[in-house]
């Protein structure tokens, strides 16, 4: 078995996007990797990776979709951080590079920062919404869930502007 190098993520091994590269191109070189572009837009895109093999059948894809506006990065390239996830998820569905995940590190980092990005936001609402409406505290107290999103926290944001 291939010894990859890894990157920490969380405490646990996850082989970059570039050695499953590395190693798809020296070791099956008679298949292909391609991309197609599912939706693209200004603001987001949405990729599809596809590894076929020498007959032309598709033995393994991996999706990814990117917002331009989620990191400084995406700014600038957001559809070349797209591929290479895509190529990522690809590749770990192939098979290479599976130690504990498919996602890429980047992915990870992204979620990461996300998910502490959205519990910030949550408790950012929660105290604006009970200080600019006492009232309101306990109902908030009862729906605030793990399920909200930015776009709650705009439209709450948008209401508490009104009062």
């Amino acid at each position: 078995m291939h010894q990859f190098k890894t990157t920490n993520i969380k405490g646990k091994p996850y082989v970059e996007v570039v050695e499953r590269l590395k190693y798809f191109r020296a070791n099956f070189a008679d298949h292909s990797l391609t991309t197609e572009v599912v939706q693209l837009t200004p603001d987001f895109c949405v990729l599809n990776a596809l590894i076929t093999d020498p007959n032309g059948r598709i033995v393994a894809s991996g999706m990814a979709q990117e917002d331009r506006t989620s990191s400084a990065i995406n700014k600038t390239s957001y559809v070349e951080n797209c591929e290479s996830s895509a190529w990522g998820r690809a590749l770990g569905n192939f098979g290479i590079g599976l130690e504990t995940s498919i996602a890429s590190a980047e992915e990870q980092a992204m979620a990461l920062s996300k998910e502490q990005m959205l519990n910030d936001i949550r408790m950012q609402y929660h105290h604006m919404l009970c200080e600019k409406v006492p009232d309101l505290k306990q109902r908030f107290k009862l729906e605030a869930r793990e399920n909200w999103d930015i776009a709650k926290y705009e439209s709450g944001l948008k209401y508490l502007s009104t009062l």
